[in-house]
C-alpha cells in the first residue's frame, strides 16, 4: 500500500502532466479572453457571469454522475478554496486587467507558484526548496520592474500590477487549501462545489451582470461563457487531478509556461505586445520561479510521513 502511494511522487504520471498542460492552455486563454470582456463587463460582473457558467456545467455532471456532497472532512478545504479561488481571485484578476495587458498579468500572476511553495512547505509539511527566499526577491523586484514599466507616471497600471499580485496570493493560498481536500474526495467535487461557492461569493453583481448582458455584444457574452466552461469547468477539474497526485508546489511550477502562452495569444488576438521593459520584468518574475525550485530535487516531494499516521487517503481518487 505504501509503494502505490508513493509512485506519484517518485515517478511520472502521465496522466497528471496530460491534465496539467491541458490546465495551462486553458489558463493562458482565461488571461485574453477577460481582457476581452473586460470591456463590457465590470469585474464583479464577469466574475459572477464566469461562474455561473461553470456552476452550470459543473452541477450537471455532478448531477450525471451522482456524486452527492463531498464528505465533512473535505469541506474545510473547499469552502477555503471557493472563496479565495473561485470568488477573490476571479473578481481581482479582472479588475487588475482593467489596468493592464494580458501579457503583464499573466507575468504578475505568475509568482503565485512562490506563494504556493512557500505555503506548501509550510502548511502542509513539503519542505523549503533552499533557494526559495532568493526566488521570491527576485520576482518581486520583476513585480516592480513591471509596475514602473507600465505606470507612465500615473497611477492606474501600478494599481493592476499590484491587483495581479493580489490575484496571484489569492490563487495560491487557494491551491494550498484544495491540496488536503482532495485527500478526502474527488477532483470533480472539489472544482464544482468550489465553483458554486465562489458563485455564491459573487452574486452581489447579479443585477450588474443582468444589466451589462443586456448592452454587450455577443462575441463579449461568448467569451463569458468560453471563461466558465473550459479554463473554469474543465481547467479547474483537470488542475484538481493532477494537484491529487504530486505536491502543491510541483503543481505550482507547471504554470511557469502561461505567459508566454498568453502573450502569444494576446498578440494574436488582442494585438497587445508588452514593452521591452515590462518583459524585462516579467523575465525576472519568472526567473525568480525558476530560481526557487531549482535546488528543489528530493527523493520524495509528495508524500509526508506524518500524514501517513493519519486517515488513509482514498485510493480511488481522483477520477472514480
Amino acid at each position: 500500500m505504501s509503494e502505490t502511494r508513493l509512485r506519484p511522487a517518485t515517478g511520472v504520471d502521465r496522466r497528471a502532466v496530460a491534465a496539467a498542460c491541458v490546465t495551462v492552455v486553458f489558463w493562458a486563454s482565461a488571461f485574453v479572453s477577460i481582457r476581452s470582456a473586460g470591456a463590457h463587463f465590470a469585474p464583479g460582473a464577469l466574475a459572477l457571469g464566469r461562474m455561473f457558467a461553470g456552476s452550470l456545467v459543473l452541477g450537471t455532471i455532478v448531477l450525471v454522475r451522482r456524486e452527492g456532497f463531498p464528505p465533512r472532512a473535505a469541506w474545510p478545504g473547499i469552502l477555503l478554496s471557493g472563496v479565495l479561488w473561485f470568488g477573490v481571485y476571479m473578481a481581482v484578476l479582472n479588475w487588475g486587467e482593467r489596468k493592464v495587458d494580458a501579457g503583464t498579468a499573466a507575468m504578475v500572476v505568475n509568482i503565485g507558484p512562490i506563494a504556493i511553495a512557500l505555503l506548501g512547505g509550510w502548511l502542509l509539511k513539503e519542505g523549503f526548496a533552499p533557494r526559495l527566499l532568493a526566488g521570491i526577491a527576485v520576482s518581486f523586484a520583476g513585480a516592480v520592474v513591471v509596475g514602473v514599466s507600465m505606470s507612465d507616471g500615473g497611477g492606474a497600471p501600478l494599481l493592476g500590477v499590484g491587483l495581479c499580485v493580489l490575484a496571484a496570493l489569492s490563487y495560491a493560498a487557494g491551491v494550498v487549501a484544495q491540496k488536503p481536500a482532495l485527500r478526502h474526495t474527488s477532483a470533480l467535487q472539489v472544482t464544482a462545489y468550489g465553483c458554486f461557492i465562489g458563485m455564491l461569493c459573487c452574486l452581489p453583481f447579479a443585477g450588474q451582470l443582468v444589466e451589462q448582458t443586456a448592452d454587450a455584444p455577443l462575441s463579449a457574452t461568448l467569451n463569458v461563457i468560453y471563461l466558465g466552461i473550459f479554463p473554469t469547468a474543465l481547467g479547474f477539474t483537470t488542475w484538481a487531478y493532477a494537484l491529487a497526485r504530486t505536491t502543491a508546489g510541483r503543481m505550482g511550477s507547471t504554470t511557469y509556461a502561461v505567459p508566454a502562452i498568453v502573450v502569444l495569444l494576446a498578440w494574436v488576438f488582442l494585438d497587445e505586445v508588452p514593452g521591452p521593459l515590462t518583459f524585462l520584468g516579467g523575465a525576472l518574475c519568472l526567473a525568480g520561479v525558476a530560481v526557487s525550485r531549482g535546488g528543489a530535487r528530493r527523493p520524495v516531494t509528495g508524500f509526508d510521513p506524518k500524514a501517513a499516521e493519519g486517515p488513509p487517503v482514498r485510493q480511488d481518487l481522483p477520477g472514480r
